[in-house]
């Protein structure tokens, strides 16, 4: 597969993740996500393979409903897909154990997704987790 056609399978992944809605998302990773999917990023939830990164929209969806992922750089080169970015938004939800707060989340994550046969098959993540939960409270400043 082409650079280009992986950058745009990424990309109709992150326009499901823009629309918030939690059966878009599950459908668009149903068609761009291999089933045996590696997972290699903190995680809330448990599951394996695409479930897992389809939990991970569940947890964070119902934890921050007004969630917004804005792409702050793309690097395509062979059969991966290098993504910074930055998530922000309002905890309203249950997390990780914790019980809503109303505070204010804005965090940077990076990601590394590697294609096989036109599919997302293997996703290492990382992701400003500390700063997420110092702002929640959990992790005093």
């Amino acid at each position: 597969m082409s650079k280009a056609i992986n950058e745009a399978t990424f990309r109709r992944l992150h326009d499901a993740i823009g629309t918030r809605d939690p059966e878009v998302i599950s459908k668009v990773i149903d068609e761009v996500a291999d089933p045996g999917l590696v997972f290699h990023a903190p995680k809330p939830g448990v599951g394996s393979g695409a479930e897992a990164l389809k939990q991970v929209w569940v947890t964070l969806l119902r934890a921050f409903p007004d969630i917004e992922v804005t792409i702050e750089d793309v690097v395509a080169e062979g059969d991966e897909v290098v993504y910074r970015n930055r998530v922000t938004g309002t905890h309203r939800g249950e997390y990780r154990g914790l019980p809503p707060t109303g505070r204010s989340v804005d965090y940077a994550e990076i990601f590394i997704v590697r294609f096989a046969g036109g599919r997302i098959a293997e996703i290492w993540g990382v992701v400003d987790v500390f700063s997420q939960l110092r702002q929640l409270g959990v992790i005093d400043a």
